[in-house]
């Protein structure tokens, strides 16, 4: 039996007369750099979050950048957040000007061990960027606590959590600003890149658009010099239609992610969960293994496709060498960098595929 990763196919053959439909009606009106479009997915994206204002924008990597400027975080400021993330959490804080500072994950939940967060603040500390890693939503209650005792702004990093909740909220709505990727492979993807600013703040959702929009509002009016980083209407066309099926999709993951319990129950694992109180939405299904080499190669010889989220913590990069970290400064990421594997989700997944991922990683165990 072979089995994706995810399967883009799948979900595009089940709404494919819409999606079409949707593509034809941009083409159709020219509307392909802002327009109706656009509009429209701000203001439904924006109600499904349970946020005042929605900025679409080029990228996820953009959106995190662009909502630290407009707080007026840059050269000279310190921003932490944690070390097992995609790079580019890491990579907008220092594009937006400011010096990033890690803090290690919580063995548990892989989010940030909030009961460090504290000691990394310092004088030069302006804000957290938390990540809802996985679709798991980090410990917002103790992140707010450490940004209001220290006047820290909060940009949620929810590349990975569209539509997951904690305490009946929906993550992007508890800091200052919340930030989304639509890259393809995503809960909710566009067929290309693409991204948001959520906020409840009207005066930061302004700021944001100027800064996306080349530091305008009007067509000529540039008040400053801003970047080039707007979601397109064929995007956000694709966005809406998909943003409709988004609650059954995340019920699908969710179902997959029971079974994968089931079928993995004794196995040995530890298993990822809902926190108390809230939703994990399943981006990725993650499980720590030994000898990880040896175990993918046996599901990919059952056919099975495996990932791996993230092969080196973020403090380890290359790209951060100038910090001077060692692993050992980083216990948990550096462990979690060589065990954890990511088992094929998507919403289509059937019952069939779990039993077959459970069965040959049980054997492989």
């Amino acid at each position: 039996m072979k089995i994706p990763f995810v399967d883009l196919k799948a979900q595009y053959r089940a709404i494919k007369p819409e999606i079409d439909a949707a593509i034809a009606e941009v083409i159709e009106a020219t509307a392909f750099v802002g327009g109706p479009a656009v509009a429209e997915f701000e203001q439904a994206f924006a109600a499904f979050i349970g946020a005042g204002h929605c900025v679409g924008v080029g990228n996820g990597t953009d959106a995190i950048e662009l909502a630290l400027r407009a707080l007026s975080i840059g050269p000279g400021d310190e921003v932490i957040t944690v070390a097992n993330s995609f790079i580019a959490t890491s990579e907008a804080i220092t594009l937006a000007g400011a010096k990033v500072v890690f803090v290690d994950c919580d063995p548990a939940t892989a989010n940030i061990d909030t009961g460090r967060l504290a000691a990394a603040v310092t004088s030069r500390t302006k804000a957290i960027v938390p990540v809802h890693l996985y679709g798991r939503p980090a410990d917002m209650a103790a992140i707010m606590d450490v940004a209001r005792t220290h006047g820290l702004k909060v940009v949620e990093d929810c590349a990975q959590a569209h539509g997951a909740t904690l305490d009946g909220r929906k993550v992007g709505t508890f800091g200052d600003a919340g930030c989304f990727s639509f890259y393809p492979g995503k809960n909710l993807g566009a067929y290309g890149d693409g991204g948001a600013v959520v906020t409840d703040d009207e005066a930061l959702a302004g700021r944001v658009r100027k800064w996306a929009n080349h530091g305008r509002l009007s067509k000529y009016d540039h008040e400053f010099e801003g970047v080039n980083s707007r979601l397109d209407g064929l995007q956000a066309a694709v966005l809406a239609v998909k943003l409709r099926h988004l609650d059954s999709w995340t019920e699908g993951r969710r179902r997959a992610a029971r079974l994968y319990a089931e079928g993995l129950a004794g196995s040995g694992l530890d298993l990822p969960g809902d926190p108390a109180g809230g939703t994990h939405v399943y981006h990725l299904y993650v499980v720590r293994v030994a000898e990880r080499e040896r175990i993918q190669a046996a599901l990919t010889e059952a056919g099975i496709t495996t990932g791996v989220h993230y092969p080196m913590a973020l403090p380890n990069l290359t790209a951060y060498r100038h910090l001077g970290h060692r692993p050992q400064d980083f216990p948990v990421a550096s462990d979690h960098q060589d065990r954890v594997l990511s088992l094929p989700m998507f919403a289509e997944i059937t019952a069939e595929q779990v039993e077959w991922v459970c069965r040959r990683l049980r054997a492989a165990l």
